[in-house]
């Protein structure tokens, strides 16, 4: 695939079925996260798998953390939660590393991990993996960051969810960019 066409034409890909990306493809998906834009290459990203069973687990996880913000959730909402990391056969957790540097700011640490799961998503694309990039409440929740084996220092910024497209990748409407564009000085 054209690194250009990639770039233009990628879509996020929200219903998925097995199987999950094969270990050399996801070697390769790790690769290109790895590639990201890193000033100081600090690499402050890391990533969780979690297939299979433990995709049940996890889902229990965000039930906890669901009930720890929540404890008056109702039945439906609980089962979707329970029901979330059973989206895809993989979910890819991308969390941010955040590393006290003199040169190199929170934020920009922050924006680096962002670019890594960017990188995530355009890797899958270019194999033929279907990727979508969720993040939600369950991204924020204490009871869930602490069961994930996150630090003060960490956060989740998204949950992948990566497997085989089950419809057709849509082919995306072009967006004119001159509205988001201006000249400086004004």
């Amino acid at each position: 695939m054209d690194a250009i066409d990639l770039l233009l034409k990628r879509v996020s890909v929200p219903r998925l079925q097995e199987p999950a990306p094969s270990a050399q493809q996801l070697d390769i998906i790790l690769r290109a996260a790895l590639r990201a834009p890193d000033h100081g290459q600090l690499r402050p990203f890391r990533f969780l798998t979690v297939q299979g069973d433990d995709r049940y687990a996890l889902g229990e996880v965000f039930v906890e953390g669901l009930l720890s913000a929540t404890p008056d959730a109702d039945s439906a909402l609980i089962e979707k939660t329970r029901a979330m990391p059973l989206r895809a056969p993989l979910v890819l957790v991308v969390i941010a590393t955040i590393i006290e540097h003199v040169k190199v700011p929170a934020h920009e640490q922050l924006i680096t991990a962002g670019c890594a799961a960017h990188g995530v998503l355009l890797a899958a694309q270019a194999q033929g993996v279907g990727a979508v990039w969720r993040t939600g409440n369950v991204a924020e929740m204490p009871a869930v960051t602490a069961r994930l084996g996150l630090q003060d220092n960490e956060q989740v910024v998204a949950y992948m969810y990566l497997g085989t497209p089950i419809n057709a990748l849509r082919n995306p409407p072009a967006v004119d960019p001159a509205p988001y564009v201006q000249a400086w000085p004004q």
